[in-house]
């Protein structure tokens, strides 16, 4: 009989770099491979432990003066959206989600790259080719789908035909609910709000399949840009004593 146990993950520690969210400040990330019949697990356990993935890399913050960067996760049972979310629910309400295969298409990376271009010109992924964004996509060893929304059509009588791709989520299932891994939209139609949309769709499936948790990544303190995501209440933050409640005005303590 073997005995031999299976491997545990190795993790890495990064260099010192300019953060890009808090430029005074040096970021230093932890990060580890994902690969294998255990990458589900393992994308598992560490998302809840504060980990994001991106391709088949988890990782994490590892900085040695500061702790601005919070996980964050909403829950979903309890949530109910605001005013202003019903709005945009009304307002996208001739938008229809549709699950995938984490597939990329040329259709999506003609949208992706006119988002960058609008939103993220300076970024960190601003010169990402199509080959660049399929491995983003498609390099996944976890339970990963694409989900596309788009405007409704309708068709000939017999159904509602194709309409444009407005917005997309690259998503990751989980055992305890979603992790929205990148999102991206159609800059044109800012008027709609499909940050947010995209956000309200998940709560929804979350819902939908029973689960508590959409894993929203990393909430940065005094990034302007970061500030959405903690509309989204009640929600949780991981810290040091694990995840507790967050009032919107700090933490209350409720660890899972």
């Amino acid at each position: 009989m073997n005995t031999q146990t299976a491997p545990s993950p190795q993790f890495y520690l990064t260099a010192p770099a300019t953060c890009p969210y808090l430029p005074q400040e040096m970021e230093r990330k932890v990060f580890t491979h994902m690969v294998g019949e255990r990458a589900p697990e393992l994308n598992d356990l560490l998302t809840q432990g504060g980990f994001r993935r991106s391709q088949n890399i988890a990782y994490r913050p590892a900085c040695e003066s500061c702790r601005a960067c919070v996980s964050v996760r909403i829950v979903a049972g309890e949530f109910s959206p605001t005013r202003s979310m019903r709005r945009i629910l009304a307002l996208n309400s001739d938008v229809v989600s549709t699950e995938y295969p984490a597939e990329p298409s040329s259709e999506q990376y003609s949208l992706f790259r006119r988002y960058l271009d609008h939103r993220h010109q300076k970024g960190g992924m601003s010169d990402m080719s199509v080959l660049d964004y399929a491995m983003m996509v498609e390099d996944t060893h976890v339970n990963t789908k694409i989900i596309e929304y788009r405007l409704k059509v309708e068709g000939d009588g017999i159904g509602q035909a194709k309409g444009p791709l407005i917005c997309a989520a690259l998503t990751d299932k989980m055992g305890d609910g979603l992790s929205m891994v990148y999102s991206y939209f159609d800059p044109e139609l800012s008027d709609r709000s499909l940050g947010t949309f995209m956000i309200l769709d998940h709560i929804r499936k979350v819902k939908d399949r029973g689960l508590p948790h959409v894993y929203l990544g990393y909430w940065v303190k005094g990034s302007r840009k970061m500030d959405y995501k903690t509309k989204f209440l009640p929600q949780e933050h991981l810290m040091a004593q694990g995840w507790e409640r967050y009032t919107g005005e700090g933490t209350v303590t409720e660890s899972d």
